[in-house]
């Protein structure tokens, strides 16, 4: 009996050409958007944002991961050394599909100040991990706050051509206190700038 051909082999593609749109198969009881847990110290912020194409068109079916330390800088990861608190149940991880219009949502806290490889006290940021279909890697970049006066002095931040830091910077919202608003354009003249790893 001759098997039926699977969806990919139909379309003349393999899996391995292509990523996604598979986020919704099996991914579901792992989507984590609120990563606020009981007595978390710090102040508590929203990151509201969208996933947008070389267009500027709402990509609708893409994954964002975050991951970041706490209000006290220090990530619940056993690599992390530094002498500060941890809150216990506190993560640091997130997981959001975008929705029909690419946006996507994050109830967390701000972080604190980690030290890079130097040991030199980096801005407070939240690291971003985007998937979607047609990449085979993921896309990494890294999300600042536009109102931190510590971002003068990042290391990283500074490695970033002058004209392009503005997409890594997320901006208070107006209408909304205590949420802040960051996009990431895939491609084009403001593609937001993404880093190797």
């Amino acid at each position: 009996m001759r098997k039926a051909p699977a969806a990919a082999e139909l379309l003349g593609i393999a899996a391995s050409q292509t990523v996604g749109p598979f986020f919704q198969i099996g991914f579901e009881d792992l989507y984590q958007t609120d990563l606020t847990v009981p007595g978390l110290a710090g102040t508590v912020i929203t990151i509201s944002g969208k996933i947008l194409d070389a267009d500027q068109l709402p990509v609708p079916d893409a994954l964002v991961e975050i991951w970041q330390a706490n209000s006290f800088g220090k990530y619940a990861h056993p690599d992390d050394y530094q002498d500060k608190p941890l809150d216990p149940e506190f993560t640091g991880f997130g997981r959001c599909p975008t929705n029909a219009e690419g946006a996507f949502q994050f109830r967390t806290v701000k972080p604190g100040a980690v030290a890079s490889s130097s040991g030199a006290p980096q801005a407070p940021h939240i690291n971003v991990s985007i998937f979607m279909r047609g990449l085979l890697d993921r896309l990494v970049t890294r999300i600042y706050f536009s109102d931190d006066e510590r971002n003068s002095a990042d290391e990283v931040l500074n490695l970033v051509d002058p004209a392009r830091r503005s997409t890594l910077l997320a901006r208070p919202d107006a209408l909304y206190p205590g949420t802040y608003r960051w996009d990431a354009i895939l491609q084009g003249a403001q593609e937001t700038v993404f880093f190797d790893f």
